[in-house]
């Protein structure tokens, strides 16, 4: 098991989104977390399990992990020596805004 690196972002995105979802329903926020907890188990044990992304970048290779109840994907980088987690992203939003994280 690879160990995971976030980018400094992801936390915020993940505050907001809970927020979000607070606002919709009891028990949603929870929800939403419990299934981000198990989509970066998922990453952190089997990266290379996920699609990537096409069309991108050549030099890396961005998988995308989707969420089965939500409109998000952890978008993230399988490393040889980790798994770096670029973003919680909602599918509808803001395409491509995490692509500035990239950094060789």
């Amino acid at each position: 098991m690879k160990p995971v690196r976030f980018a400094p972002e992801f936390s915020d995105e993940l505050a907001e989104a809970v927020a979000w979802y607070a606002t919709q329903g009891p028990g949603l926020p929870q929800r939403f977390l419990e299934e981000v907890e198990q989509t970066l188990e998922a990453v952190q044990t089997r990266p290379a399990s996920f699609p990537c992304i096409r069309d991108l970048m050549p030099d890396f290779q961005i998988h995308r992990a989707l969420l089965a109840r939500f409109p998000y994907a952890v978008l993230f980088l399988a490393l040889d020596e980790e798994v770096r987690v670029l973003a919680i992203a909602h599918l509808k939003r803001e395409p491509g805004y995490w692509l500035n994280r990239l950094q060789p």
